[in-house]
């Protein structure tokens, strides 16, 4: 096992070829272990090179809606019922017209 730090884009590449070679390595062998510390070494240089940034609020949860086949509705119900159980605000108060 030769581990050394990912620093640049031939590094990467390197490390994910090996990273291919050894991912059905069972745990606790010495290719498991290298597999391991691979792994955790790949994830910290995509995380510095290859960040995503977070998504604008509304739009994750117009997103996770279309995920679900939710509408509007759906969304107003679900929030109805945190209010409910969270807050312990009787649902007839929350879906009262007014």
């Amino acid at each position: 096992m030769k581990i050394k730090p990912v620093k640049t884009k031939k590094d990467y590449k390197q490390a994910l070829a090996r990273l291919g070679t050894i991912f059905d390595a069972k745990k606790s062998t010495a290719e498991g272990d290298e597999l391991e510390v691979l792994s955790i070494l790949i994830d910290y240089y995509e995380q510095q090179h290859f960040s995503i940034a977070l998504p604008d609020p509304a739009d994750a949860i117009k997103s996770r809606m279309e995920q679900l086949g939710y509408n509007q509705n759906d969304l107003a119900n679900e929030l109805i019922r945190q209010l409910h159980e969270n807050l312990h605000i009787p649902t007839d108060v929350l879906v009262q017209a007014y």
